[in-house]
Formats: structure tokens, C-alpha cells, sequence
């Protein structure tokens, strides 16, 4: 990379950042994010917002410093650690969680609603659980909301989310044998359509292009890029000398 442009991003972002390693309300794979200065350690509870309202998260690794390098990424920093009164909360966010989500799955299946329940999670600043979901067909759960209502108090929220989130929120290990790319360091989810699929000369129908979710894989993002010429020159390489490139999906 040239060096005035060094110059000039040195001015902008740190020549180092402090990351941690933290699972959002606990739940599906550990994100990456800013500690600052914070004086954290594994088991920490700490709070932090996510799609625009305050949540929490429990730390995973010690806070570690790396060089920052463009074209990474400022990520998302942790608001502040959990005080006692915020554990407090949390704890009983956690325990009110569970129990919603058996009461809701129990609720469901008694008023033969046909859906599948992803996570139940509370609001840290205000009365609210939050129920997420995902369902084929369009559902009328008004009396499962008044139902809710009445057992839980405060607002219900009914929020339903596609496969694809489902399997962002939830993670797990795909075909590949890593970590699903939606889960862990993608920041905005664009699928490669079929049409866009077809263009680069794959078979849509090969049961290795879909992932635990069931669309095309999100990796073949970056085949299109590589196939379109966009891959800079200076992008890290993904396959070491140590470790073969595997043989390729369209073969």
C-alpha cells in the first residue's frame, strides 16, 4: 500500500487496537470487539449494543492488543462492564428467558401455531421480552401475545427472522469445518443468488454449495469477488503453505 496513504489512515484509525473475544447474551459464537482500556476477564458480564438497543454479553478471551491494518474494520466497542446491579439484572434477564422460552413453546404447541422459537431475550432499560422466530407461512399469534402478556407482564415482542439470521444468532460448524462466516466475522450478510451462482459456472443443485440453513453459502461471496477481479492484491491469504488449498466445490 502506498505510503502517503499510510500516512494519511495513520491519522484517522490507532496503530493498535485491544480486542475481546464476547457471545452476545451467551448465546451462538464469540464476536469481536473493542475492550478499550476495559479491565476484563473470562466469565465477565458486560453491556453492549446490539442492532440499536443496550444488551449484554459474557467475555470469553482476555483482551489482547493487535496491530490495526487496513482494510480492517473499527469494531464495535464494549459500552462498559456489568456492575453489580447490572449482574443482578442480568441474571434475572437470564432466568426469566428460560422460563419464557418453555412456557412460549408449550403455548405454541396447545394453540397448534407452527413455528420455531430461535431465542427469548429481556430488555436491560425497559419492560420487554423479546420472542424470535422463524415460520413458512404467516401466522396469527395474537393470543399467544395476550397469553404472554398476561403470564410475563410488560411488552411482548414477536420477532421473526429468516434462516439465514436464524443461523447467524445460533452458530455452529459448516461442510467447510469452520465456523459459519455469518457467525463470526461477517458484519452485513449479502447472499450470492442463484443467477449470480449460475454466472460462475456452479451447480445450484450440489448439496455442498448450502449451508446449515439451506440457501447458498455465503463464502461463495468471495468467489464471485475473486472471479470479478475485486480481491486486492494486499487481502490476507486464507490457505498457509502448511495447510493445502481444498479442492474446489465446482469441481
Amino acid at each position: 500500500m502506498d505510503q502517503a496513504i499510510l500516512d494519511e489512515l495513520s491519522k484517522t484509525y490507532p496503530h493498535s487496537v485491544r480486542l475481546t473475544e464476547v457471545k452476545v447474551r451467551d448465546r451462538g459464537e464469540v464476536k469481536k470487539l473493542d475492550a478499550g482500556e476495559l479491565p476484563l476477564h473470562v466469565g465477565d458480564r458486560v453491556l453492549l449494543e446490539v442492532d440499536g438497543e443496550v444488551t449484554y454479553g459474557v467475555v470469553y478471551a482476555e483482551p489482547y492488543r493487535t496491530p490495526f491494518i487496513p482494510p480492517m474494520r473499527v469494531l464495535k466497542p464494549i459500552l462498559r462492564k456489568a456492575n453489580q446491579e447490572d449482574a443482578a439484572l442480568i441474571s434475572r434477564l437470564e432466568r426469566l428467558s428460560h422460563e419464557a422460552t418453555s412456557y412460549c413453546r408449550t403455548k405454541a404447541a396447545e394453540f397448534k401455531l407452527r413455528l420455531k422459537l430461535v431465542e427469548v431475550f429481556g430488555a436491560l432499560q425497559r419492560r420487554q421480552l423479546t420472542f424470535v422466530y422463524t415460520a413458512d407461512d404467516r401466522i396469527d399469534f395474537r393470543e399467544l401475545v395476550r397469553d404472554l402478556a398476561r403470564r410475563f407482564g410488560g411488552r411482548i415482542e414477536m420477532r421473526q427472522v429468516g434462516v439465514r439470521e436464524e443461523a447467524r444468532r445460533l452458530g455452529g460448524i459448516d461442510t467447510c469445518g469452520l465456523v459459519l462466516c455469518c457467525a463470526s466475522f461477517l458484519t452485513e450478510v449479502k447472499p450470492v443468488t442463484v443467477k449470480q451462482a449460475r454466472g460462475l459456472g456452479l451447480q445450484v443443485e450440489d448439496p455442498r454449495l448450502l449451508g446449515v440453513c439451506g440457501r447458498l453459502k455465503c463464502c461463495l461471496m468471495f468467489e464471485m469477488m475473486d472471479a470479478q477481479g475485486n480481491v486486492p492484491q494486499s487481502a490476507q491469504k486464507l490457505i498457509t503453505p502448511a495447510r493445502p488449498a481444498p479442492p474446489s466445490l465446482s469441481s
